[in-house]
């Protein structure tokens, strides 16, 4: 039996490759993310995205942070309500409600003069009823295991900042690389369960300082050199519903 973890921190990230948003609690659904995660991407020239047959397509098609580090210098809230994007940057906020075409024109005509040397054709902002931009086909929960990530700094030399992972749930309690160990594996979170379905591969957008925008380290590279493989963190099913929050325990079943 593994030692029982505990969750320290709960994020999702309403918009793909912008600002994580802390919660202290989310009610887990059976076979979704935790809710209001990647629920928007914006495109990065045409990708053939259809919002009536959602399907899942490479990271690449949309602005993210393995290849467009400046949108870390970005600093973003989502108000859920309204589905009201914010974006802050050199003292001056763009707004636009992305349910209606004035809004998404608005956040669409901010990203085309900032992001304008790395675009392969106008930016739009995506969205389907229903569907999550994940890295990975099925809807998962990202858990980040923080002795992982002690881990990381001590081979790298330097600190890192757990969100540099950009996963929804951060836990302690186990110890590092534990978690990559758990794959197949029923877990209890809160009152929901988990089962972990994989590791997650890190690539390089982890070299991305979430606060400064600057690619400065090279987390991939490190974890493969010393342990052979690229893997922090896992994936995870939810095949029961519940509540979670911060402080919850997460146990074998």
């Amino acid at each position: 039996m593994t030692k029982a973890a505990t969750v320290q921190a709960i994020y999702r990230y309403p918009v793909k490759g912008l600002s994580p948003e802390p919660i202290e609690r989310a009610r887990l659904a059976a076979g979704e993310t935790v809710p209001g995660d990647r629920l928007y991407a914006l495109e990065n020239g045409p990708s053939a995205f259809d919002p009536a047959a959602p399907k899942h397509q490479p990271k690449m098609r949309y602005l993210m942070l393995m290849r467009n580090e400046r949108l870390a210098a970005l600093r973003t809230r989502f108000e859920q309500d309204s589905h009201t994007l914010t974006i802050a940057f050199e003292g001056r906020e763009t707004s636009g409600d992305l349910r209606t075409p004035e809004g998404r024109a608005a956040i669409e005509g901010f990203f085309t003069a900032f992001c304008q040397d790395e675009l392969r054709g106008p930016p739009k902002v995506l969205h389907a009823a229903g569907y999550s931009f994940s890295d990975v086909a099925a809807k998962v929960v990202s858990i980040i295991n923080l002795a992982s990530v002690a881990e990381v700094e001590t081979l790298i030399g330097a600190p890192v900042h757990p969100l540099r992972f950009r996963g929804n749930v951060y836990v302690s309690g186990w110890p590092a690389w534990r978690e990559l160990d758990l794959v197949g594996e029923e877990i209890a979170l809160g009152s929901a369960r988990i089962k972990i379905v994989r590791r997650t591969k890190r690539c390089a957008a982890t070299n991305v300082d979430p606060d400064t925008g600057m690619r400065d380290l090279a987390i991939p590279d490190t974890l493969l050199r010393h342990l052979g493989h690229v893997d922090c963190g896992v994936y995870a099913e939810v095949i029961a519903g519940g509540e979670i929050a911060v402080g919850d325990e997460l146990r074998e079943v």
